[in-house]
């Protein structure tokens, strides 16, 4: 990837957590050159993003809004699957 590189929308979270903990032992490593360590932390940045809007997606696929008897939604709780 380059660092202009858009994070492809169908990288799965698994894949991209999983470049994310690479990109963090690289840099934590110290060996990357500065320009490289750059690139390294705005692509970490952009899967960062990423996982995130993963993690709330999964999270609004499995929570229910919860209406009220007087129609206002008055939270979320558990979908129920089954």
């Amino acid at each position: 990837m380059t660092d202009t590189a858009a994070i492809p929308a169908d990288l799965s979270f698994e894949d991209a957590l999983a470049r994310l903990e690479s990109i963090v032992s690289r840099l934590e490593s110290g060996q990357a050159p500065l320009e490289e360590s750059i690139t390294l932390y705005e692509e970490g940045a952009r899967l960062k993003a990423h996982c995130e809007a993963r993690l709330k997606a999964a999270q609004l696929r499995v929570e229910k809004i919860v209406v009220g008897p007087d129609g206002q939604a008055r939270g979320a709780e558990p979908a129920e699957f089954g």
